[in-house]
């Protein structure tokens, strides 16, 4: 793994770890079940933060016999289990909440809760914001998703502290489990994307369709220049890699070594633009009937 990818991941376990100590002080001095429901949702920001760790560290390995595409689909498996993770951390909110519910009991020490879990929000901010740059600057769907996660963490902090406030200023002690229940709730719906997310990924899915348009204006360039036509264009992403794979017809009288030099030109110009793409081009006489046999996207 590169080196700055580990190191934010590792800034991540720091900043998880930080914040669970905090918010774990701000439940011990409150008794508030919505102050336990966020320190809760803090574990599951370690457990993703380690699992994200490993799972870079295996995306990074180079490719091999085993793996000739490499392995960085591990990504995927990172931001799908750390959903599922999340899902499990609201169902754990909703069992601590729900007897609250029933027998609302009085916060003590409350505005010394909130500045505690403000503090703690602090961290989850600043560390969140620099590791969605980061994973959208690098290309990292774990990191990406990892930083989203601490920036719904911190809006879950700012909805629990509310309503540790609200108690506070009317004396309604029930609205302190209902924060908790609609803390979880939202939770669930962000673990349920990071899930979907990462199935569409494991799915092998297209680049994305600027991408995509950015291949289509070489082919358009290369078309007018050269008389070459294209087809078969094949696009997938796994992680932080892109694989693009096309069919390059060329005119009949050139040499092998003439369509080579053009195929290494453009497949250059396509991983300029298309980041960490790996490029793969089938070359064919532009005239010969079976170059047009294969138009399909595959062959059965």
């Amino acid at each position: 793994m590169a080196p700055r990818l580990e190191h934010y991941a590792w800034l991540s376990i720091g900043a998880a770890a930080a914040t669970i100590a905090l918010k774990l002080a701000a439940w011990a001095v409150t008794d508030s079940v919505g102050l336990l429901s966020d320190a809760l949702e803090s574990l599951v920001n370690l457990a993703a933060a380690l699992l994200a760790l490993s799972m870079l560290r295996l995306a990074a390995r180079p490719p091999d016999a085993a793996h000739p595409y490499g392995r960085t689909k591990a990504e995927y498996f990172a931001s799908g289990v750390e959903g599922a993770l999340i899902v499990l951390a609201a169902a754990a909110i909703v069992w601590a909440a729900l007897p609250r519910l029933f027998d609302p009991k009085p916060i003590a020490a409350p505005w010394l809760g909130i500045a505690i879990n403000a503090l703690a929000s602090a961290i989850n901010l600043g560390c969140g914001l620099l590791l969605v740059a980061a994973g959208r600057r690098l290309h990292s769907i774990a990191l990406e998703a990892d930083g989203h996660h601490l920036m719904t963490d911190v809006w879950t902090s700012v909805g629990v502290v509310a309503g540790v406030a609200l108690v506070d200023l009317t004396g309604w002690a029930v609205l302190d489990p209902l924060v908790a229940l609609a803390v979880a709730a939202h939770i669930v719906w962000i673990g349920v994307s990071l899930m979907r997310r990462s199935f569409r990924g494991l799915m092998d899915a297209a680049i994305p369709e600027a991408e995509r348009a950015e291949i289509e204006r070489i082919f358009a360039e290369y078309r007018r220049r050269y008389g070459v036509e294209f087809h078969a264009l094949l696009t997938r992403q796994a992680g932080a890699r892109r694989f693009v794979s096309f069919h390059l017809l060329v005119p009949d009288s050139w040499t092998v070594a003439h369509a080579h030099r053009l195929s290494e030109e453009i497949e250059e110009r396509i991983r300029s633009l298309v980041p960490n793409a790996a490029t793969i081009t089938h070359i064919e006489p532009i005239s010969h009937p079976s170059s047009y046999d294969d138009l399909r996207l595959e062959r059965w």
